[in-house]
């Protein structure tokens, strides 16, 4: 396209995927016979069928089969739609193998499954004691989860201290290495094991350096896969847009490593107010300015919007600007769990972390704690991703190709996505490339709420609006932190409260390279965006330090799509 549009694996997705892209889990699976599954199988088929998701009708009409005219869909349970199978999970979760965590990695998955997770990430943080014997002792635990949940993909991973930056989730494909890619990548590029944390030309070099080994590790076959994704970006404001820019660039385009951002932070919990809650600031974001931060973010981009990171949350901010040049970058959104509200559980007495590595098993604390900010993957915060089949590989393709879309408090059970013109489609994170002048259409199913969500009533979506801006390609200045011709083109209320819920917008014929990309909310907390109303008349408000229940106030994102014509 002449705008450095790097989809290097990306095609028009104009195609239906076959029924037969990976092996369904078996409780998804109706022709495994109910006696043939084990307890935890059995109680997520009941689940599923007592909600309308699991039948004969149903499997052979959108489990088993590519997307009908009219797809029926519930993210995170398995179902299809435009030929991908989407799965939802959680990719940053903390246990008793982090300094400041508490739970067995069994804990969090079990946790993680009941709440409708296909997929998980273990991401206890980097350091000098989990260097040496951390990353080595969670792994069997790691493999018993795997092999006590079959229907739940458990990668390991770690939390990065990322040189000169933030924290960030890096996590590899199972395999015989996976321990000893991590330990290494993690001896030599973690910055709090190199005392690398200050913004300095230096580590930010490391940073990049450490994704270049990953991508090593990936091309010599040491493990099949690795993947970055940034956390809670905007959190101190060390993440300045050209370390976000360099890390994208760091490896080859055909095997991205560094593919995005938290859209949405965890401890989502820390807003409810005292003194039934934290009393804290919603993800924790209740930081100031420091001799890291980058000087060209403003104050408001430390504390989050209706739950989500000012990156994200700015219609024609930072994620548009990344976006606008045509950049794959996705966002994502999870738990950061590391200390559940309102849980009994308390850490095992004695041990000692720095020697062993670990915290003693977690035991009854004798009251509930509502000092804690975190909820159970999946509790609160979904990310879900389309994926060829259920298997690991399938997810970490589905994320680098940024087929994600995002959702807090199950908001929406499922986003149908497509782009259509000149007889070929795409889907998020794709790109539809047409013939100039060729008019372009943008379809979407919202699959409005099923059942309660875990705080216990049924959400009620308001709005879904289209946010479209140009693609103008690279930036000359790699701090670029705005896209000023994105904004809201649309907004549609939703007028039912059940079912799915369609909209089309006209984009018209189209001469230019565009995105669309789409967000939606349940009205109840809203004002004009960070960058005014005539770009954003009623964006997710700023959120109170000490009175943010994140409860009350339900947002969903997708990824974006690209239209380029030629």
């Amino acid at each position: 396209m002449g705008h450095g549009h790097a989809h290097g694996h990306h095609h028009d997705h104009h195609h239906e995927h076959g029924s037969g892209a990976g092996e369904l889990p078996a409780a998804l699976d109706t022709a495994v016979p109910d006696e043939a599954l084990d307890p935890e199988q059995r109680s997520r088929r009941s689940l599923l069928r007592g909600a309308g998701l699991l039948g004969a009708g149903l499997a052979a009409g959108s489990v088993l089969a590519p997307a009908a005219a009219s797809p029926a869909y519930a993210a995170g349970h398995g179902r299809r739609t435009n030929g991908f199978l989407w799965l939802a999970g959680d990719h940053h979760i903390h246990t008793q193998y982090s300094s400041d965590g508490k739970y067995r990695v069994v804990d969090q998955v079990r946790q993680g499954a009941r709440h409708g997770m296909d997929w998980l990430v273990i991401t206890d943080h980097g350091s000098a004691t989990h260097a040496r014997i951390g990353v080595e002792k969670v792994n069997p635990d790691i493999k018993e989860a795997r092999a006590v949940h079959r229907d739940t993909l458990v990668f390991q991973g770690l939390e990065w201290n990322i040189p000169g930056a933030e924290h960030g989730t890096v996590f590899v494909h199972p395999g015989r290495n996976e321990v000893s890619v991590l330990k290494q990548f993690e001896t030599d590029y973690d910055g709090s094991v190199r005392g690398a944390s200050d913004s300095t030309p230096a580590n930010e070099a490391l940073a990049v350096a450490g994704l270049a080994f990953l991508s090593e590790q990936v091309e010599r076959r040491k493990v099949e896969d690795a993947l970055m994704l940034a956390n809670h970006p905007a959190r101190r404001g060390v993440d300045s847009p050209h370390e976000i820019r360099a890390w994208r660039d760091a490896s080859p385009a055909r095997r991205q490593i560094a593919v995005g951002f938290e859209g949405a932070p965890g401890h989502q919990a820390a807003g409810l107010p005292a003194p039934h809650g934290p009393g804290r600031a919603r993800g924790i974001y209740d930081n100031s300015p420091s001799a890291n931060s980058f000087a060209g973010y403003p104050p408001e981009s430390y504390r989050t919007w209706g739950g989500f990171d000012w990156m994200t949350a700015t219609v024609g901010g930072l994620w548009d600007s990344l976006i606008a040049e045509g950049r794959p970058w996705w966002i994502t959104a999870n738990s950061d769990s590391h200390q559940v509200y309102a849980d009994t559980a308390a850490r095992g007495p004695g041990g000692d972390f720095d020697a062993n590595g670990r915290y003693e098993d977690p035991v009854y604390g004798g009251g509930i704690d509502t000092t804690q900010g975190d909820y159970w993957p999946g509790q609160y915060s979904r990310t879900h991703v389309g994926s060829d089949g259920f298997s690991y590989a399938a997810v970490m393709d589905g994320i680098r190709a940024g087929r994600i879309w995002v959702d807090h408090g199950r908001l929406i059970d499922g986003l149908d996505v497509r782009v259509s013109g000149g007889g070929r489609w795409a889907t998020l994170g794709g790109a539809l490339h047409v013939r100039k002048g060729t008019k372009v259409t943008l379809n979407v199913d919202v699959t409005l709420p099923s059942g309660a969500n875990w705080a216990g009533f049924v959400p009620k979506p308001a709005r879904v609006d289209v946010i479209q801006g140009d693609v103008t390609g690279a930036a000359a200045d790699r701090d670029t932190l705005t896209a000023p011709s994105a904004r809201v083109v649309r907004s549609y209320a939703v007028d039912r409260s059940s079912g799915t819920f369609r909209l089309t917008y006209e984009l018209g014929r189209v001469d230019r390279p565009v995105y669309v990309r789409l967000r939606g909310t349940d009205g109840r907390r809203s004002a004009p965006g960070a960058r005014g109303a005539a770009v954003d008349p009623a964006g997710p408000a700023l959120d109170v330090v000490g009175d943010a229940d994140p409860w009350a106030d339900l947002w969903f994102y997708s990824n974006p799509v690209w239209v380029l014509p030629a």
